[in-house]
């Protein structure tokens, strides 16, 4: 089993009790080495302690590796359509589970019911195209120079795969890693975030349950320093996949780069969505204000260059005032700023936001 139940209640005067989760490991449901645990708490309230996680150390990643690369002996002897049959039966039972699997995602990190159901819906639709994709493995032939000679490719799986995931889509992200993975014949050590454990944990449950072999997914819970660094310095591990923050980036990619591993790094940058002159004000307002909490949607607003005009404030002359021509625009500006101005480093230049309901701003 994957779960325990630990005897004292979560709530006082309720008789609700958290569950324990192990990782998982060739196959099986183990505790970790350490014999440490932590908390996932609900964000809502944080009296509910969604699940007792695995404290992981360097020792359950070499046992997750060895199994990883062990099956991958196996696995990738596996026709692509047989392992691409797998997935698609995966998808079928996360249907099933859709509304179950919602309502933990909303429990251990807060987003509404609309949100995670449609996140759910994600990792379904993901394996469903990843399933076709088991009979698309195409391979290029092309002319050869020799005589009476001709060139093909075949596309052959890499190995041991290393996957490091976020908080905010603790469903669809691992998705997008393990189910392509898998259908080409690689095998995967997964590190959920240590915020947001729960939904990782059900994605490979349900993949465990449609039938894919021991060792081909491991999970490994824990914490970045103990569990992510030995994932990404393990000599047998051959990629490396990490969505994160810049700064942890750097890091991994220097470290793959040292042994060669293939690296895929999905980072905490912002794409800026450009808004010209002939645009629909309202569908920029919502697709900025809606784009801002995600890393792949639009945190930046750039107007055309006839849609706002520059002031300069008296207090600094470091400040730079943005005036926009449309209160609508306005409107968005300050909403972005706002957000921009808590996580901006302290060295930049402040931005104030200027319209018809708000004088210019002096930098504090």
């Amino acid at each position: 089993m994957a779960t325990d139940t630990l005897t004292a209640p979560v709530i006082m005067g309720t008789a609700s009790r958290p569950k324990i989760y192990r990782n998982f490991i060739d196959g099986e449901w183990v505790e970790a080495s350490t014999g440490e645990t932590f908390e996932n708490r609900n964000p809502a309230d944080t009296r509910d302690v969604v699940g007792i996680f695995q404290r992981s150390g360097k020792a359950d990643v070499e046992a997750a590796v060895d199994a990883a690369k062990r099956a991958f002996q196996k696995w990738r002897l596996v026709p692509a359509p047989r392992r691409a049959e797998i997935v698609y039966r995966a998808a079928e039972m996360l249907m099933e589970r859709k509304e179950d699997y919602a309502r933990d995602m909303t429990r251990e990190m807060g987003k509404i019911l609309k949100e995670t159901r449609g996140e759910v819906q994600e990792a379904i639709d993901t394996a469903y195209y990843m399933a076709g994709e088991g009979r698309r493995m195409f391979g290029p032939t092309t002319p050869s120079e020799l005589p009476n000679k001709f060139a093909m490719a075949l596309r052959t799986p890499i190995g041991v795969c290393a996957m490091i995931t976020p908080w905010n889509f603790p469903m669809a992200i691992p998705s997008w890693k393990l189910l392509p993975a898998i259908v080409c014949g690689n095998t995967c050590v997964i590190k959920p975030a240590q915020d947001t454990p729960l939904s990782t944990f059900n994605l490979v449950r349900t993949l465990a349950d449609a039938g894919v072999p021991k060792g081909v997914i491991n999970i490994v819970t824990g914490f970045g320093s103990s569990v992510g660094t030995p994932m990404t310095e393990h000599p047998e591990v051959r990629v490396v996949s990490l969505t994160g923050s810049t700064e942890v980036g750097r890091i991994v990619g220097t470290t793959a780069a040292k042994t060669f591993k293939h690296c895929s790094l999905e980072l905490g940058g912002k794409n800026p969505m450009i808004v010209l002159d002939d645009a629909n004000l309202d569908l920029a307002i919502e697709g900025g204000l809606w784009g801002g909490s995600a890393p792949p949607a639009s945190a930046a607003l750039l107007p055309a260059a006839s849609s706002y005009r520059k002031e300069s404030t008296a207090s600094s002359s470091s400040a730079m005032s943005i005036v926009p021509r449309h209160s609508k625009l306005a409107m968005v500006w300050m909403k972005l700023s706002t957000w921009a101005q808590r996580s901006m480093p302290a060295s930049l230049a402040p931005i104030s936001i200027t319209s018809k309901w708000a004088a210019p701003k002096a930098p504090s």
